[in-house]
């Protein structure tokens, strides 16, 4: 039971004696460092696996050398094999334990032995390093799970499982899981990075990159992934190396949950048996959430049913549109978005109706469809909003909603704005962003209002419109968050619309309310 070559410092004045015990170790593989002091001996200790001692040394006592390397915690569990040709009482070899040494071998030593003895100090070494590690794990992998268990929300368990993967791990994690509605979340951790960041994914994700390691059966498992396979399957990914992958599934049929993490995390067969248990205990967290949050699905279902179900296709314009929740089981609200074909035109709008209900939900779908309506009869966008305005007036008395409507011609790029005190549209061209047609009043007030004016988007440039919701944030100016969003598509405005839009998402993270977001480019 040899264990492999370990870094030794070997400690002797003597010179001659120095070069032949080096000699012993190189020889059996170890890399040795040497030091003719005690004082040199404690500048080195550091760096060291083991050390062999001599006693007598020119500026202090061996066993003093070895007293305070062990009374100190960062070098304390280095083992110190002490040797001797003088101080070879019984006496002298107790006292050399009672200071710390792990062993004490009388001079001249054996080459047999002293090998011998160094192999099996490494081996009680790396053992207790092992056991000690694997302690720290479990604790870790304890907490985590704990933290995992009193999530209350979907979103709260995700960001649980991968923050508590980058602690255990010490790495950057990426976790993907289908949520009961289909949407899939996408959040990456790292331990230098206190809050995880959520970005969007396409549906199917989950399986596709489960299906790299796990059947259609239920189960845990994992496999060493080169980079190529995964960044094929998520290009954007942040973690750009090769990858530890694991995967569970609860039940057949059951959507997997996928956790990936740097392969340099994972240094063995031990940590990545941690690793399928902190995937099991977050996939069985997520299967006791879904019987919390059937009833916000049936909701939730419903307010995706007054959505478009897809984007029109519409020559020389790429769109992508985002429907956040703010969590999986508060109520559902009112935010909405649309895009439908007029004409040779386009109409893009987006809207927020007052309140978090089922109500504001079945609101948000009459005022889309009434919208649909007015538009498929030929009315001008302004006219579309002071008909709505009158069926939000007539039907739902008290409540308001906001609204911005968009009406492009994609082959010139001329378009109109219409907004009903939303927030304002915002459009990308050569890198620059900026905000056009704010103003208006709300909907559902007995003064209608609204702020009309024309501007050109270019080929290249990009137009966002989102909801209130992206920008939002408790003792957060709402002025700091629009100049936040507008930094942000400036950034990222090299991207593609999907691309861009995850990229919005991402910046902003986990919010407090409903977002909705459509952005059109203009090719």
């Amino acid at each position: 039971m040899t264990p492999a070559p370990g870094s030794l410092l070997l400690v002797d004045d003597d010179e001659a004696k120095r070069y032949v015990i080096a000699t012993w170790l190189r020889r059996a593989g170890h890399q040795v460092t040497e030091a003719a002091t005690g004082s040199a001996a404690l500048d080195l200790v550091d760096s060291a696996e083991l050390v062999i001692l001599d006693v007598n040394l020119p500026d202090m006592s061996g066993f003093d050398v070895c007293r305070q390397i062990k009374s100190d915690p960062r070098t304390a569990a280095i083992p110190v094999i002490q040797v001797s040709a003088t101080a070879v009482e019984v006496k002298d070899r107790a006292h050399g334990l009672t200071q710390g040494a792990d062993a004490y071998l009388i001079e001249p030593a054996d080459p047999e032995e002293l090998l011998a003895t160094v192999a099996a100090a490494l081996r009680y070494h790396r053992a207790r390093a092992r056991a000690e590690r694997t302690a720290g794990l479990l604790t870790l992998l304890a907490n985590a799970t704990m933290e995992i268990n009193a999530a209350e929300t979907f979103d709260g368990l995700a960001l649980a499982a991968a923050s508590g993967a980058a602690r255990v791990f010490q790495t950057e994690v990426v976790l993907i899981v289908e949520m009961p509605d289909g949407q899939i979340r996408r959040v990456s951790a790292a331990p230098d990075r206190p809050v995880p960041i959520r970005r969007g994914a396409p549906p199917g994700l989950a399986d596709r990159v489960a299906g790299l390691v796990l059947g259609p059966g239920s189960g845990v498992m994992s496999a060493m992934i080169p980079a190529s396979d995964w960044l094929g399957m998520v290009a954007d990914s942040t973690l750009r190396a090769d990858v530890c992958l694991a995967a569970a599934r609860t039940k057949p049929g059951r959507p997997p949950l996928v956790m990936v993490l740097a392969q340099d995390g994972i240094p063995g067969e031990e940590e990545e048996q941690i690793l399928r248990q902190l995937v099991q205990a977050s996939a069985l967290g997520v299967e006791a959430l879904r019987s919390y949050a059937e009833e916000h699905l049936v909701a939730l279902t419903l307010q995706r049913s007054f959505l478009p179900s897809a984007l029109p296709a519409v020559p020389g314009l790429a769109m992508a549109s985002r429907y956040m929740p703010a969590s999986d089981q508060a109520e559902v609200g009112g935010d909405f978005y649309e895009a439908l074909s007029v004409g040779d035109r386009l109409l893009v709008a987006i809207g927020d109706v007052q309140g978090h209900s089922l109500h504001a939900a079945a609101v948000m779908g009459e005022l889309r469809h009434a919208l649909r309506a007015f538009a498929s009869e030929g009315h001008p966008p302004p006219a579309i909003a002071g008909l709505v305005n009158d069926v939000l007036r007539r039907y739902h008395p008290g409540l308001i909603a906001s609204l911005c409507m968009l009406f492009i011609d994609p082959a010139t790029g001329e378009l109109q704005i219409v907004n009903c005190g939303h927030i304002p549209p915002l459009f990308v061209d050569s890198g620059s962003a900026v905000y056009r047609g704010e103003g208006g009043l709300v909907l559902g007030l007995p003064g209608h209002e609204v702020h009309t004016e024309t501007a050109r988007l270019a080929a290249g440039g990009t137009a966002m419109l989102v909801t209130d919701g992206l920008i939002e944030e408790r003792d957060v100016p709402l002025d700091t968050n629009l100049e936040k969003l507008r930094v942000a598509a400036e950034a990222a405005s090299g991207y593609d619309v999907e691309t861009f839009s995850n990229e919005i998402i991402s910046i902003f993270g986990f919010r407090e309310d409903d977002v909705a977001m459509i952005v059109l480019r203009r090719f």
